[in-house]
């Protein structure tokens, strides 16, 4: 029976001075009864204008259900601690209902804020992709520079107990030589350390189950390969190759062993 959020939250942006209201095309319905305050606040002299009302559409999540604050879509919390740099994240966001340009997903916050209409919103409901979110957040971590890639890695590594607080020179030494190979390959910061975990512990230790399902020729395999790979003089890629090459398919007849594996010979 009290007026509460009616009440308060128009007096509240009228005492911040609030220019522009843009919210969800749920409150649609409650805007008249806020400009009629506003009006009532305009009168008496509590504010000297009202505010412009945007209205915006949904974003879906999975099955076509209205996005709500407890899907884990929705939690930016969940998006950091997976490895979501805010570059790409925000990039994304951008992208639920607006467009920067035809056949254009990648941008920049600057490029955003320079380019970004309200009026340009699409007033069609907008669907959370998360494979999309995630292959635009790939693009932004293949553009920061190393430097500051390295630096981002830093917090997942030690949330592994991977690396010291502060990480030793060693570490950091190990970190910048494989960072470059790691930044090419992931979508999201938390892939790169199960990558990076065997470059700093002693040893790895793998499960029996994994173990087992490796193919009954592995033993043979990895003895072929070290001794192809131990006469090598230049350690480049063709060389590798080469050796591999006549070692595994040559020697060991190895595309004949995966072809009947895979016909269940």
């Amino acid at each position: 029976g009290e007026p509460l959020y009616t009440l308060v939250n128009p007096v509240d942006d009228a005492l911040m001075g609030v220019t522009h209201v843009l919210r969800g095309e749920d409150l649609l319905s409650s805007t008249p009864r806020q400009i009629v305050l506003y009006n009532a606040m305009y009168e008496a002299g509590i504010t000297k204008f009202i505010p412009r009302f945007g209205h915006l559409p949904f974003v879906m999540g999975e099955g076509n259900k209205k996005l709500s604050k407890r899907d884990p879509e929705s939690d930016l919390f969940v998006h950091k601690k997976r490895g979501f740099i805010h570059e790409g994240l925000l990039n994304y966001l951008a992208l639920l209902g607006w467009s920067i340009g035809p056949d254009r997903d990648i941008f920049s916050l600057d490029e955003l804020c320079e380019n970004f209409n309200v009026e340009d919103v699409n007033p069609n409901p907008a669907r959370f992709d998360q494979a999309k979110a995630e292959a635009i957040n790939a693009a932004h971590i293949r553009l920061l520079d190393p430097a500051d890639f390295e630096q981002r890695l830093i917090p997942y590594l030690k949330a592994q107990g991977l690396v010291a607080t502060p990480p030793t020179d060693k570490q950091l030494e190990i970190l910048k030589a494989s960072a470059p190979l790691v930044q090419e390959r992931i979508t999201v910061l938390s892939e790169s350390v199960e990558m990076l975990r065997f470059l700093f512990v002693d040893s790895v230790n793998y499960e029996d189950d994994a173990m087992d399902k490796l193919p009954g020729n592995t033993l043979d395999v990895l003895d072929a390969s070290i001794e192809a790979l131990e006469t090598l003089e230049s350690w480049t890629t063709e060389e590798i190759q080469s050796a591999l090459q006549t070692a595994l398919i040559d020697k060991l007849e190895l595309r004949k062993f995966v072809k009947s594996q895979e016909k269940g010979i």
